[in-house]
């Protein structure tokens, strides 16, 4: 039936104009639709609805579709902000997709780049900023990029990738030197943000933008039905010169847009930007989940309502429907998302604090997942001695803990640490390959004879594989967890750092690396002797340090005065 209305959607959709003169910081008016596409709507609602749902077709579609249909013939291009020719030039003006009297569907990979800004009544100029007596969110689109994805769909892969840029990350800014990448949409919009994501990926073709601020996404989620989360740890935190209060509990609970929008915003925790990255790849993919249902169908005319009023993209309707289809058909296994590799700078080396990609490891990622060889860089077969994984466990058990170490052990994986825990209990084990190394991943499901293979970056960040242990790993070792309500040797709170701790103030000092106390089991002559020839490893580490320790201990955001004043946008 999805398809069905899709199709039905796409016949009735005009071909929109390629542009408009609009104002550059305001949302377009709807036009009112004329009496020609009024006559045509009620013709086509007609005549479809008995084609494509016939005698089954629900009076609950009719109404969606018929209030679908008005907004689509009467809609302009989705684009608020004019861009150059120079501008234009920069994306790719070939067709992405093609029409034959069905569903759009892409004709070949395709690159967009999304942009979601935040604009404050403080970062506005002249005389008609509101006194409001706080710094309120404006629906402007031509801030700071405070988050930026860059998000391949490719059809002849069936595969969908997201790579996160971290709003930090230290690159060149055509016209305006070297400096953080979520400056470019500021200076000059989407174009030169796209230019400047081009020479961070060493020239990748990019087709496409969109742009949405912090209104929009709580507008989206709302429109979507909100979103089942696990929230992992309580996350508070105050800021009365925004009006920004974020009061979220640990556990599963629907979040509506407005604490969707806390989640996402919130980054009060040792990993900062980087944290908040990796909730919002955990709040992507349930979105995903969720949405590609029934349901959603019934809310189509809320969401069209949004993305009319808060975001500015140069995809035609004909295009996002192509993009929509392809992912309504995506397996979730083929859903990866990514985050640019590197690491905090130094306060000794730079004033600001910058991610610092690390180009080597990025270009290996560009090269399989965007199919973009620039330097002939690839993941290559890595021996299991040289592979980083990460522990984190759910389970509450230490014996499944060492159990599992004591396997890979064996399986020849030497390079393994335990890491802070997952607080969400899973069911199924979790074998995450944070820097996208898939190969490596499966590798290790292999060996353990079960597991989820997930590409994502939610893991430990310095792990090439991170393994968040499920109760199937307890059934299958015949441990007493196995049953989410049995009791066991709790490792939770005594034996793990939590990287979320809520009495991470502003006045603390991160731990150094390697003040953490793990549980280390004694080192024996067997490892003693074992020297790493990792490429990635430190080349003044200890040679016969525990090999179960955590050589890569989690790097901690750079204190700088005033850096946890605004944890928010």
């Amino acid at each position: 039936m999805l398809v069905r209305f899709d199709r039905y959607i796409v016949e009735c959709v005009r071909k929109p104009v390629p542009n408009q003169n609009v104002s550059k910081q305001r949302p377009m008016a709807e036009p009112t639709a004329t009496p020609r596409n009024k006559k045509l709507s009620k013709e086509n609602r007609g005549r479809w609805l008995w084609l494509c749902f016939g005698l089954s077709g629900v009076a609950m579609l009719s109404a969606t579709a018929g209030a679908l249909l008005a907004v689509s013939l009467s809609s302009t291009p989705l684009m608020q902000s004019r861009l150059s020719a120079e501008d234009a030039a920069i994306f790719s003006n070939s067709d992405l997709a093609r029409t034959n009297l069905k569903l759009p569907e892409l004709t070949r990979s395709v690159n967009i780049l999304i942009l979601g800004t935040s604009v404050l009544t403080s970062d506005l100029e002249g005389e008609n900023v509101p006194e409001l007596g706080y710094h309120a969110p404006v629906n402007s689109l031509d801030g700071l990029s405070d988050v930026m994805l860059l998000v391949r769909f490719d059809p002849e892969a069936n595969k969908l990738t997201v790579l996160s840029i971290p709003r930090d990350t230290r690159t060149l800014v055509e016209g305006y030197g070297v400096r953080k990448i979520n400056d470019a949409n500021y200076f000059g919009g989407p174009a030169l943000s796209a230019k400047a994501v081009n020479e961070l990926l060493g020239g990748i073709r990019i087709d496409r933008y969109i742009r949405i601020n912090v209104q929009g996404v709580e507008k989206l989620v709302d429109a979507l039905g909100g979103v089942k989360m696990y929230v992992p740890v309580d996350m508070k935190y105050q800021d009365d010169s925004q009006r920004l209060y974020i009061n979220l509990k640990q556990g599963e609970q629907y979040l509506a847009g407005k604490e969707a929008l806390q989640f996402l915003r919130f980054r009060y925790d040792k990993l900062g930007d980087i944290g908040r990255i990796q909730r919002q790849q955990m709040m992507m993919r349930s979105l995903m989940d969720q949405t590609l249902n029934i349901n959603t169908i019934t809310r189509l005319p809320k969401i069209l309502s949004v993305v009319q009023e808060f975001i500015d993209t140069n995809l035609t309707i004909e295009e996002i429907a192509a993009l929509a289809g392809f992912a309504a058909q995506t397996e979730s296994t083929n859903v990866q998302m990514l985050m640019v590799p590197g690491d905090f700078s130094d306060p000794q080396e730079y004033q600001a604090s910058y991610w610092l990609p690390n180009y080597e490891r990025l270009d290996a990622m560009i090269a399989d997942h965007f199919d973009f060889d620039l330097h002939g860089r690839h993941y290559n077969s890595v021996d299991p001695a040289y592979v980083r994984v990460a522990i984190q466990d759910s389970t509450d058990d230490w014996d499944a803990v060492d159990l599992l170490r004591n396997n890979l052990s064996e399986k020849g994986y030497w390079n393994v640490y335990v890491s802070s825990p997952w607080n969400q209990p899973l069911a199924v084990t979790r074998i995450v390959a944070q820097n996208g190394d898939l190969e490596s991943a499966q590798g290790i499901r292999d060996a353990l004879g079960l597991g989820e293979v997930r590409v994502e970056s939610t893991g430990s960040l310095r792990s090439d594989i991170t393994i968040q242990i499920g109760r199937d790993w307890l059934a299958k070792q015949n441990l007493r967890n196995a049953n989410p309500s049995g009791q066991g040797s709790s490792t939770r709170d005594s034996d793990y750092s939590d990287d979320y701790s809520e009495d991470y103030s502003e006045d603390s000092v991160a731990p150094a690396p390697g003040d953490e106390y793990l549980p280390e089991p004694p080192v024996t002559e067997e490892y003693q002797d074992w020297t790493p020839t990792d490429p990635y490893a430190d080349p003044y580490a200890d040679p016969y340090a525990d090999p179960y320790a955590d050589p890569y201990p989690e790097p901690t955001v750079p204190q700088e005065e005033g850096y946890w004043q605004s944890p928010g946008y």
